[in-house]
């Protein structure tokens, strides 16, 4: 397997003499569905100073986590640095509980205490996915979001970071009288909720399979494919030659091409696939605002929103997001904004990494 260097590549860790016995290196990681990121940085007193040294793996490609970890720690500059690490942080995308969690869509088992305990690690702490994502938006700059509503926000007003990758993902961003923190979430697995008769039957069609389906059955990479094979399924579209055959591809991710050819308009079905998709994720995140009151903002993340941003920014989003009946007018003086950073959830990780 050859792994991917992101946007830090350039970057050469520097190595300290092993004479230097004070812990110096911090190490993060954000553990998704579909990709996997880790970073070592400098730790200093008052933050992360900078990031050293950055790579990604594809998750699937391993059976487990501590495969993965092994895999991170045979490359140089990690073994170099592993002795001299004062803290690592893995953010899941799972539940967390006492320091453990199973990663939803990947069945992993990751336990903080035995992650330590195996690879000789400093103490671990394991976070959600989306907890990290969402201390990782407090360190953005302006020029990392792409907006969607402008609105004014109270300055410590609760606001929530909402991602569909693999998965779908919450996270709620709380300002608790001192801090800011992030209250994980598992609204992505609450039920799908229809709003009109095409969604009508693409619930009744998703329970001949699924029996129970939940927001993420629908927005999600995969859900975007049910949708389409919804829609083509039913008799509501036929897909062009040209579609079928880029989805068939060797290394082709089908939800990808689906979504490439609606953006481009190749491929009618593909577009009111996507026009569903993106009528169903603006629902979900309209629910969202209203059941945190998030006046401080709606943060749209994860792996799909930038890839589509210029459709999402075409209004059919924000209709069905402020769309609540007596209570558009709330919905319309929220701020929405797409997190273009996809290393979001890697820069909260590091943040919890560098003040534990």
């Amino acid at each position: 397997m050859a792994p991917e260097e992101s946007f830090c590549q350039a970057l050469q860790i520097e190595i300290v003499k092993m004479t230097n016995p004070i812990p110096r290196f911090i190490l993060a990681a954000d553990i998704g569905g579909t990709h996997a990121s880790f970073a070592i940085a400098e730790r200093q007193t008052g933050g992360v100073s900078r990031v050293l040294y950055e790579i990604s793996f594809e998750s699937r490609e391993f059976n487990d986590f501590d495969a993965l970890l092994e895999r991170f720690f045979s490359l140089p500059e990690p073994a170099a640095a592993r002795p001299q690490l004062a803290a690592a942080t893995f953010a899941v995308a799972g539940p967390v509980a006492n320091g453990e969690s199973t990663l939803t869509n990947l069945g992993w088992k990751v336990s903080a205490t035995g992650v330590a305990a195996r690879h000789g690690l400093p103490p671990v702490q394991i976070v959600n996915d989306f907890h990290a994502a969402g201390l990782g938006v407090l360190e953005l700059p302006h020029v990392s979001f792409t907006t969607l509503q402008s609105a004014e926000a109270p300055e410590q007003g609760t606001a929530v970071i909402i991602g569909a990758g693999t998965g779908l993902g919450v996270g709620i961003i709380h300002w608790n009288g001192n801090s800011w923190e992030v209250l994980p979430s598992e609204a992505g697995n609450t039920d799908f909720a229809p709003i009109d008769e095409l969604q009508d039957k693409l619930l009744m069609y998703l329970r001949r399979t699924y029996g129970r389906v939940s927001w993420e059955r629908v927005i999600s990479g995969p859900g975007l494919m049910r949708v389409f094979s919804f829609l083509q399924e039913t008799g509501l579209g036929v897909p062009s030659k040209q579609l079928l055959d880029a989805t068939k591809r060797a290394g082709a991710d089908p939800s990808a091409v689906i979504a490439e050819y609606a953006i481009a308009k190749l491929d009618p079905l593909a577009v009111r696939a996507l026009d569903l998709f993106i009528a169903a994720y603006g629902s979900f995140a309209g629910n969202i605002a209203l059941s945190v009151l998030a006046r401080g903002g709606v943060y749209i993340g994860g792996g799909i929103a930038p890839r589509i941003v210029n459709r999402l920014k075409d209004g059919s989003f924000m209709r069905a997001f402020t769309g609540k009946g007596a209570f558009t007018p709330l919905l319309s003086g929220i701020p929405v904004r797409v997190v273009m950073d996809a290393q979001v959830g890697l820069r909260g990780a590091l943040r919890v990494a560098v003040i534990s």
